[in-house]
């Protein structure tokens, strides 16, 4: 059994944040981390441009408040293993270095590289040898990256034992470093390792946390450790176990002595916050209390509920005023004395330290500010924004600003808190302890005349207002996941072989649980059909504007549709009916090549063969016939160029001119003609963005002090020493030099004023010549600024050679070995088409380039830009055996092989449904989207089989919608349906439940959806055994106790119409209840009726805790039908109990089997028969220790203990006997099962609690299966997720571009789905051998061949990891489907080298990497 792995949906959660200036010294950027991919976002503020008028009052008012922002992603970096922890360091002054930190040992050193778009590696740490484990087998704690503030060395935290620190070189200026030369060693200087266990005094054993303080000349690490280990059920004997110890690291002698230490603190601590400068010090958070600490000054404790009060002889005040609990918070400063923290529950509170003179603080004053997301890590942007990252719900942007106090007594001025100067700081302070920790209490106008007004602003406590400015969309964590049918398909799209189905996952927990419903291709809403045959291509045009409705819906409506045929155009009216338009200007006897818009849509241009045609709408304005030898055969627009191409490669530009008072005319420049190697495909572009122009950015050259060349700071610093210490001698670990003297707060509060500035916009053509490169030339003056030699070959990043004299002698590739290119489309894309996308047809595939700045080493006049390679994943061709037919057909016509499909596939479309982006037609169609979140997304369009051409249109019918030709020739009028959202992955739609969701299941037969939610509540209520039997007893506690959260678990029926609960349909269970499995199971009926049914089964126990024995019930359900109320259609359908019983322990795992119940009760597995509303015993077997998962095929059942990994079990009907048929002998702690399916062979797959995959066979034939009572370990590999829930589906029989079939052994394969507590999807797919091996030597020469981003190697980080010694080897045997679908982005010389090494050709692999495709394309 051989198996293919792929992840079909990436990881959406956040876990880890920063911000800093991630591509250039200009800009600061958000990076942020999920599992294995980082994204980099920029704040886009929305701000209107600047207008050259005089500025009026309210402008400037309005530039002290900061602006709305967006997050848009700028790029995207996929690793091959989860990131495990981050830093950022400026190891140099054009750009900050990202640390990041892999599990047990790995650090890697990254940053951005400009040349090429991409992450560079500045070097590697590797600590994961058996030494430096010390004898450990087993890791439990990530490793830790913390960055001195300075920027003088990094430390990093392994095994939860040692300290690896990494000093940093501070000479380092210079940009292009020479990384081949082998004697430089790079920004980073030798790591050395810290074993703070060896130390004399404190020894320092299991750190929880560490962090660099402010302040030190010398970099000082607080490690907050805990010698000895106590947990909360063993504090009465053994507490106050935390302690803390300060490291001064004295780098050049590797000397690290402890300067401060405290023991005794809370045996809850768990996070330290260094506190910045002015005050310095450190907060640490523990779970009950909050201390300030500093050297040399008594810690300053509050306790914040009544646990911390009693459990620890720490001293501590009461903090009055907040009950909260500091356990998973995390804390960042907003200024230097105010802390934001967001707690367990998602609660905002800003801590405010009142500090004394002595800069020693003195009180606490916590203030709610707001409720938002359950939070795993947060960071300030630019001073007045905060970023909260969650893996259990949308990450947030959010805007905080102070709120304005009205009293005319704290009237602050206009003096920011955090500009203040410190002495009047001071001078506050001296009024001791005894005034109010409230100002408003103070009513003596004497001292505060006497103190002045603005003096009570440093105890002012001002509260935070926070408003979320954007949301990050996350589907996970996926616990649960069924399939069912989309409401809503138009009935012209139900003839599909294969069936429609669309996904429920549920999502997050407490207030982020929702349903998430997910559909991978997108299914549009018909709205009606025409035939028309033999149409080729067509164009929707705005007619003569109607003012009227212009003005008030501030858009226009297309007027006409242009069908072309081969030797004629129909003209269609598109206004309320559509129908033929019989007399017009337009041409209608020749075939049209192009029709668009011109002149801010007032006026039609036609290109036919022949000549070009000016309309203003039905009235002809001038007719151009154009004779140059050859018909004219393609033509681009760019309002108010015209490009125009014939078949002999001239080339003709027209303009719209319209003068004052005369009509308006297209001008004609020279025919130009375009030499030896003729242009073959053209594209004219509007740029709007900046991006292609010949300047360097502003600041080079207006503030020449900002921007100065290496030679020059090297010799500034060299200077400065020089006057300090009478030599130039510069060590490595003085404390560092500030490169940019910047300009105080001025500039940070005015970081959005770039977005003010408008861009002019300009014009240019791109062209792709015969000899296969591609040019871009100016408009209208057609100068060639930009050329790209063999545009074909697919280089990962275009660069421009224009410039370079030398002019390579042609290769000896003649034009027969190139290529065809077909097409090619330069598109503004995303937030107001800021982001240029190139798009090209080379033969049958796609080939995608984004445009990024480039400024290293070019000559004044080239365009600062490169292109840089999209990896869209996409496989657009049709299967070989349609091809050949076609061309076939084709040569019957005998025409030329060689000619280039004039039909453009590539159709931009703007505000379809409020969606912009490129439609792709041909035999696979694919839609992809960028909105103002900047990230690509590709959604293919599968319904309908292939599409010919397309086009946008509006009118009053139809709002936003489109066209398109299917291959019937039937043209269709469509929507895109707006209940899912298309900025995300996969189309989907989130519905909020605000309650944890735990189970969700598709009831077939009403297509409705059950689902399992619970809610908790806080109670003092407890169960306690009173000898004989249990009661329930209320505790007495304070108020400052936190009342212990009690879940209630209910269920209830969701209509998949409108994703509402139905009314009347919840059924709430008892308090302790715990709903832990739930299946619809299809059980025999011995009643009134027999035959199968589908019911919904749900297993529960009672948790009362340890005293208590454990029972639980199986409920079982039947959804029927009722006559609906009133005005309420959806009531149609009602939950009844048919059983209901206790059991004699907790039902842990469902199953149905032959009819039957199969249900896992305390340690044995029972089956179950239903007769008359009661459950009968029918056979049961003595099992492991806690099964919790059960899944059948036929007579099998296959379970999943939670330690003991997973057996097989054999339900005999006849003699009615329950057998145990084989088991793993060896130990896993297993998630999930599900079975493998393909054609007669079978196996299990499951997934375990280290993230990985292991796939299982039973062979009694071979010897290692000890007479088949073993099962054997046929395959494994680490997915770096964990899996709870797998389901199985069919393989895809039908082909979207054709009629057929595929063969029956594809029929009876199944697809193994599944989805991931980090919120992603895949499949593990069963292949063939030949298959399998032909995919191994490819992955093999990948792995050699492809750079690894941070030094990680998909081989290793794919491998089998397990917590425990194995003594076996691991079994591999299933495939990484990521890496081997790199394939396909390879530049051609390097997939023809692969496919050489292993004797393919590069069709075959790409046409099985398409069967693969094509076999999973389902949703």
């Amino acid at each position: 059994m051989y198996n293919f792995c792929k992840m079909t949906h990436p990881t959406l959660g956040v876990e880890l944040s920063l911000y800093c200036n991630f591509f250039s010294h200009r800009e600061k950027s958000l990076v942020i981390s999920g599992a294995n991919i980082i994204r980099i976002f920029r704040l886009v503020a929305e701000v209107p441009p600047k207008s050259s008028s005089k500025k009026d009052d309210r402008s400037e008012t309005q530039e002290t408040i900061p602006p709305k922002v967006k997050l848009e992603c700028m790029a995207t970096y996929k690793l091959h293993d989860d990131v495990a922890t981050m830093a950022s360091v400026s190891l140099s002054p054009l750009r900050d270095s990202i640390l990041l930190g892999f599990k047990d040992g790995k650090l890697s050193v990254v940053e951005y590289d400009p040349y090429n778009h991409s992450l560079r590696t500045v070097s590697l740490h590797y600590f994961e040898k058996e030494d430096i484990k010390g004898g450990w087998v087993q890791s439990v704690s990530l490793p830790l990256v913390r960055v001195d503030p300075e920027g003088r060395c990094a430390a990093m935290l392994i095994y939860g034992r040692k300290i690896v620190i990494l000093p940093f070189r501070r000479d380092l200026t210079t940009d292009d470093i020479e990384y081949s030369n082998t004697t430089f060693r790079g920004p980073v200087l030798q790591s050395y390792i810290i074993d703070p266990k060896d130390f004399e005094a404190p020894s320092i054993d299991n750190i929880i946390d560490m962090q660099f303080l402010h302040g030190y000349y010398d970099p000082t690490l607080m490690l907050l450790y805990e010698p000895i280990k106590t947990f909360p059920g063993r504090v009465a004997v053994r507490q106050d176990t935390c302690a803390l110890a300060a490291i001064s690291l004295n780098i050049r002698q590797r000397l690290h002595p402890v300067i401060w230490s405290i023991a005794g603190l809370p045996h809850d601590c768990q996070r330290l916050l260094p506190v910045p400068k002015p005050i310095g010090g450190v907060l640490l958070f523990a779970c009950n209390s909050l201390t300030y600490l500093t050297q040399s000054v008594p810690p300053y404790g509050v306790s914040l509920n009544s646990m911390g009060d009693k459990n620890t002889n720490f001293p501590l005040r009461k903090q009055e005023g907040v009950v909260i609990s500091l356990d998973c918070a995390y804390g960042e400063f907003l200024t230097e004395d105010r802390v934001v923290i967001s707690l367990k529950g998602g609660e905002l509170y800003v801590l405010t330290l009142v500090a004394d003179s002595m800069r020693s603080v003195r009180s606490f004053h916590f203030d709610k500010a707001a409720a938002s997301v359950l939070t795993s890590s947060m960071c300030v942007c630019e001073d007045q924004y905060l970023f909260l990252g969650s893996r259990l719900g949308n990450s947030l942007l959010l805007r905080y600003t102070e709120k304005e106090l009205s009293d005319p007594f704290r009237s602050r001025g206009n003096v920011p808190t955090d500009q203040e100067p410190p002495s009047k700081r001071k001078k506050l302070d001296t009024l001791g302890d005894w005034i109010a920790s409230n100002v408003d209490d103070i009513r003596d106008d004497d001292a505060l005349e006497v103190y002045g007004h603005e003096d009570t602003s440093t105890v002012q406590l001002t509260s935070y207002n926070f408003e979320v400015m954007d949301s990050l969309l996350n589907i996970g964590p996926c616990g649960d996941v069924a399939m069912g049918e989309p409401a809503f398909l138009s009935e012209e799209y139900d003839s599909s072989v294969d069936p429609c189905v669309e996904l429920v996952t549920t999502s997050g927990h407490g207030k982020n649980g929702a349903l998430s419903i997910l559909q991978r291709s997108i299914k549009p809403q018909v709205l009606t059909t025409f035939d028309l045959p033999e149409v080729e291509d067509m164009w929707t045009l705005v007619g003569k504007a109607d003012d009227r409705r212009r003005r008030e819906t501030g858009l226009q409506d297309h007027s006409f549709l242009i069908l072309s045929r081969q030797d004629s155009s129909l003209i269609l009216r598109t206004e309320e009916e559509i129908n033929e338009l019989e007399e017009s200007g337009f041409n209608t006897s020749s075939k049209t090549v192009f029709a668009g818009n011109v002149g801010n849509n007032r006026y039609i241009v036609q290109v036919t063969s022949g000549g070009v045609r000016l309309l203003e709408g039905t009235n002809q304005l001038q007719h151009i016939p154009v004779d140059v030898g050859s018909p004219l055969v393609a033509a681009s627009l760019a309002d108010p160029y015209l490009a125009v191409l014939a078949l002999s490669g001239t080339l003709m530009i027209f303009t719209l001119i319209t003068p004052r008072g005369l009509p308006p005319r297209l001008t004609l420049s020279k025919p130009i003609n375009t030499g030896n190697a003729p242009l073959q495909t053209i594209c004219a572009y509007c740029d709007v963005s900046g991006l292609f122009t010949t300047q360097y950015p502003q600041d080079r050259e207006n503030n020449q002090k900002r921007f100065r060349s290496d030679a020059e700071i090297k010799k500034e610093l060299d200077d400065e020493d020089e006057m300090l210490y009478g030599n130039t001698d510069m060590s490595v670990f003085d404390p560092p030099k500030t490169f940019d003297p910047q300009a105080g707060h001025e500039k940070q509060n005015n970081w959005w004023k770039k977005w003010q500035k408008e861009i002019r916009p300009s014009y240019w053509l791109v062209g792709i010549r015969e000899n296969g490169n591609l040019e871009i030339f100016t408009l209208p003056n057609f100068k060639m600024s930009y050329c790209v030699r063999n545009f074909w070959l697919g280089q990962r990043v275009l660069t421009d050679c224009s410039q370079s004299t030398a002019i390579p002698p042609q290769s000896s590739t003649t034009t027969e070995n190139i290529p065809i290119i077909h097409e090619v489309l330069l598109v503004g894309m995303g937030n107001k088409n800021l982001r240029p996308v190139l798009l090209a047809r080379v033969e049958e595939d796609l080939l995608m380039y984004e445009v990024f700045p480039f400024y290293e080493n070019l000559t004044p006049t080239q365009l600062k830009i490169r292109f840089r390679l999209i990896e869209h994943n996409l496989i657009l061709r049709e299967k070989r055996s349609s091809r050949s037919k076609r061309r076939q057909e084709e040569e019957g016509t005998g025409t030329d092989q060689r000619e280039i499909d004039r039909v453009l596939r590539f159709r931009p479309f703007s505000n379809i449904s409020v969606y912009s982006g490129v439609f792709v037609c041909g035999p696979y169609p694919h839609w992809i989207f960028m909105t103002v979140r900047g990230e690509l997304r590709y959604h293919p369009m599968s319904v309908d089989g292939s599409v010919k051409c397309f086009a946008p249109f509006r009118n009053i019918n139809c709002q936003n919608g489109f066209l398109y030709f299917n291959r019937k020739d039937s043209l269709r009028i469509c929507l895109l349906p707006t209940i899912l959202s298309y900025d995300a992955p996969w189309p989907v739609r989130k519905v909020p439940l605000r309650c944890s969701p735990h189970f969700i299941v598709h009831h077939l037969e009403t297509k409705t959806y059950c689902v399992v939610t619970s809610n908790s509540d806080p109670t003092l209520k407890i169960w306690k055994f009173n000898g004989d039997d249990k009661e329930e007893v209320i505790e007495e506690r304070d108020e400052r106790f936190i009342q212990v959260q009690a879940p209630t678990f209910s269920i209830q029926l969701f209509s998949p119409v409108n994703w509402q609960m139905i009314p009347n349909t919840d059924y709430n269970l008892e308090l302790w209840e715990h709903v832990t499995c739930f299946k619809n199971v299809i059980l025999a009926y011995e009643g009134d009726r027999s035959g199968l049914r589908g019911y919904l089964a749900l297993g529960t126990t009672y948790c009362f805790g340890e005293d208590i024995t454990c029972r639980g019930r199986i409920l079982i359900f039947d959804v029927i039908d009722v006559v609906p109320e009133p005005g309420q259609p959806l009531t149609k359908n009602r939950l009844k109990m048919l059983y209901e019983g206790e059991q004699k322990g907790p039902v842990t795992a469902l199953a149905h089997c032959c009819g039957l119940l199969v249900s896992a009760i305390g340690q044995k597995v029972y089956i179950w028969q239903l007769k008359n509303t009661d459950l009968v015993g029918m056979a049961f077997i003595d099992t492991q220790v806690y099964v919790h998962q059960l899944t059948c095929i036929k007579s099998l059942i296959l379970a999943a203990d939670i330690c003991k990994s997973v057996f097989l079990l054999r339900f005999q009907e006849e003699n009615r006997t329950l057998s145990l048929v084989s088991r793993d002998q060896k130990p896993l702690q297993v998630y999930g099962v599900q079975y493998l399916v393909d054609n007669t062979a079978l196996a299990f797959i499951c997934s375990d609690v280290d993230k990985n995959l292991v796939v299982f066979t039973y062979n009694p034939e071979s010897h290692e299966s000890n007479g088949g009572t073993r099962l054997i370990r046929k395959g494994d590999f680490h997915l770096g997720s964990h899996v709870n829930s797998f389901f199985r589906i069919r393989c895809r029989v039908g082909d979207v571009s054709g009629e057929r079939r595929a063969g029956q052994n594809i029929e009876r394969r199944h697809i193994t789905m599944m989805a991931t507590l980090d919120g992603s999807l895949g499949y593990v797919l069963p292949v063939s051998e030949r298959t399998y091996r032909r995919f191994s030597m490819i992955h093999n020469l990948l792995v050699q061949h492809l750079p690894h981003i941070a030094g990680l190697n998909p081989k290793a980080s794919h491998t089998f990891h397990c917590r425990y010694r194995l003594n076996s080897n691991p079994a591999r045997a299933i495939l990484d489907g990521e890496l081997i679908w790199s394939f396909l982005h390879l530049p051609v010389p390097e997939k023809s080298e692969i496919a050489k090494k292993i004797g393919a050709k590069v069709d075959d692999i790409i046409e099985e990497l398409m069967e693969l495709d094509r076999m999973t394309a389902h949703f």
